[in-house]
């Protein structure tokens, strides 16, 4: 007959697979959470950048805006302020030479 199989327990096997459940643990509560809290974190950081991002280009428009519109503004000025000193340049002209002008 044969003999019964050897009912002693491979300790070996026991400390391998406790320092298995071990790294395991270690990994899932001091390596994994941490990360996954931080990378949460970093999350609401970004949408808060691209929040802020949004409004500076919304501020950026708008100062283009008035930018243009100065720039309107001041060629206006400048094409009434030319047309009134050609105007004042013939009324001179008109007055230097005796003439009156007409109306």
């Amino acid at each position: 007959m044969t003999d019964p199989p050897d009912s002693k327990i491979p300790w070996f096997l026991v400390a391998a697979s406790t320092l298995l459940v071990l790294v395991v643990l270690y990994v899932l509560f001091i390596g994994y959470l941490p990360a996954k809290q931080r990378a949460a974190g970093l999350e609401a950081e970004l949408r808060d950048l691209y929040k802020r991002e949004a409004e500076l280009q919304t501020r950026i428009a708008q100062q283009d805006q008035r930018s243009a519109l100065r720039e309107r503004q001041i060629s206006a000025l400048t094409s009434e302020r030319d047309t009134l000193i050609r105007r004042l340049e013939e009324l001179e002209r008109l007055l230097g030479t005796g003439r009156s002008p007409r109306r």
